[in-house]
């Protein structure tokens, strides 16, 4: 803690020397004083009462007592204590939220608009990165707002009913997934930009114009995220205050279970954003990869594992390594030697499948006897697939895995959740990267050819004859072949 902060404790009662700044005020704990957030504290609301006796008091306001008139003769002439604190925190949202569209409409006119005239500056891909959607946002909270005005009751604030503001636009909040997710990006952008002097001047430059205060361009754009985190908290607040037989007890409990599914729903879909990145090195590491891209379909990996395999026409026994994906599931074949070396053999599309639990017995399709079978069926078509765990609980975890990842491909239908070109492309990119850099990439008979052709290589005159031999003579590396083998073996001589 700074030394200029005022350490308290819940119960203090802090007495209050200076709250010109609206953040943060400077007070007063016995022998004590500092800065402490205005945020943090609860107003009184008689100045009156002595201090010694206004915890008991306040402890008593805020347990409900029946007797309102004898609460009323502590309060004094003024509100009760719920309805003031209803009061206040009301007057917090409307405050904050009319700082935050001045704080949008100067992001968008001071910084958007004019890159956006600097097209020798920045190009069109690079202004997307650095705002996102931030326009869309800025639009929306406008609209959002006119609904607060309007339900807000400017005479007795703790009247007003904002909870089915919320409730009206709680879909539309989920816009700041988007911004959310792109932020980590736009930090990286513009701290490659600003290395350059004309970048740092241009951005001050727009600051100066729009008469923003002293905060660097990413401090503005972090706004945003940290709005749509605090939303919750304040409507934690207002139901805390807000008495059961209120008008808008009932939207305002149901505008905070929302506004978190919000929250919750943004935390999500970053995880699954991040999660590509992974599934797009994950396909690099696949031997003979055939067919599209698993990001082309896919975002997420619900569960992986190994089972047996049995297909129609040829009813052979076969162990795969399965992944199960959103729509579809990739399985492959292990290496014989490297078991840590997978080989794509196909995949199968889970839109066009019924999951059927089949009874451990004879099963009709194949005509043999099954134990922990799980049997996928084509909706159209002869394709059936029969897939065989070794024990009952992991048939049962697979069950699980493919009931999930219904349930998540219709909730990413209702939500409208797809990844975009730019995030598959950036991703399979990063990957092709990162692979290469792993693993030497073998060379082909092409260059082969080339290199086999090549008859006079040239040489230091100074390198003597045998040692140009030597240098020509490929080294072999020692075949670990034999010794794999005989480690294998089950017996020996």
């Amino acid at each position: 803690m700074d030394d200029q902060e005022l350490g308290f404790k819940a119960g203090d009662v802090i007495e209050v020397v200076d709250a010109t700044n609206k953040e943060w005020w400077w007070g007063r704990i016995t022998d004590s004083e500092g800065w402490f957030p205005a945020s943090f504290v609860r107003l009184r609301v008689n100045q009156d009462e002595p201090m010694d006796d206004y915890p008991t008091h306040l402890e008593d306001a805020q347990a409900g007592e029946e007797n309102r008139e004898g609460l009323g003769l502590f309060l004094g002439p003024g509100l009760p204590c719920k309805e003031q604190m209803r009061t206040n925190v009301i007057n917090e949202i409307m405050s904050t939220e009319r700082d935050y569209i001045k704080h949008l409409k100067d992001i968008c006119e001071g910084y958007v608009k004019q890159c956006r005239k600097r097209t020798d500056m920045f190009t069109e891909e690079q202004l997307c990165t650095i705002f996102g959607n931030i326009e869309e946002i800025y639009r929306f909270q406008r609209k959002f707002l006119k609904g607060l005005e309007k339900n807000f009751n400017k005479e007795q604030p703790h009247l007003s009913e904002i909870g089915c503001c919320f409730l009206e636009h709680q879909t539309d909040f989920q816009i700041y997934s988007e911004y959310c997710n792109n932020h980590p990006n736009a930090c990286i952008q513009i701290s490659k930009l600003v290395k350059v002097n004309k970048y740092v001047f241009f951005f001050e430059a727009c600051r100066l114009l729009q008469k923003m205060i002293d905060i660097s361009l990413d401090g503005f754009l972090l706004t945003p995220v940290q709005k749509i985190c605090k939303y919750p908290l304040q409507l934690a607040e207002l139901l805390k205050y807000t008495n059961p037989q209120h008008r808008d007890y009932t939207d305002v409990e149901a505008a905070l279970n929302a506004m978190k599914n919000v929250a919750r729903l943004i935390n999500e879909r970053k995880r699954r954003l991040e999660n590509i990145d992974k599934i797009a090195q994950w396909q690099s590491s696949i031997e003979d990869w055939e067919g599209e891209d698993v990001l082309s379909r896919s975002s997420d990996l619900i569960f992986s594992g190994e089972l047996s395999k049995l297909s129609h026409p040829h009813a052979r026994s076969q162990q795969r390594m399965f992944f199960l994906f959103d729509h579809q599931m990739v399985y492959c074949k292990k290496d014989l030697l490297r078991r840590d070396m997978l080989y794509y053999k196909s995949r199968m599309d889970m839109d066009c499948m019924i999951v059927i639990d089949v009874e451990d017995g004879k099963e009709k399709d194949f005509n043999i006897s099954v134990k922990n079978a799980i049997k996928l069926r084509a909706l159209a078509g002869d394709e059936i697939h029969l897939l065989c765990s070794k024990k009952p609980e992991q048939k049962q975890r697979w069950l699980r895995a493919f009931a999930d990842e219904r349930i998540q491909v219709q909730h990413d239908s209702e939500t409208g959740f797809s990844l975009t070109d730019v995030q598959k492309k950036q991703a399979l990119l990063n990957a092709r990267k990162s692979h290469l850099a792993g693993k030497p990439k073998a060379v082909t008979r092409t260059y082969y050819d080339f290199l086999m052709r090549q008859k006079h290589p040239s040489l230091p005159s100074a390198v003597p004859r045998q040692q140009v031999f030597m240098l020509a003579e490929p080294k072999r590396k020692t075949s670990t072949f034999w010794h794999n083998i005989g480690r294998l073996t089950p017996f020996k001589k």
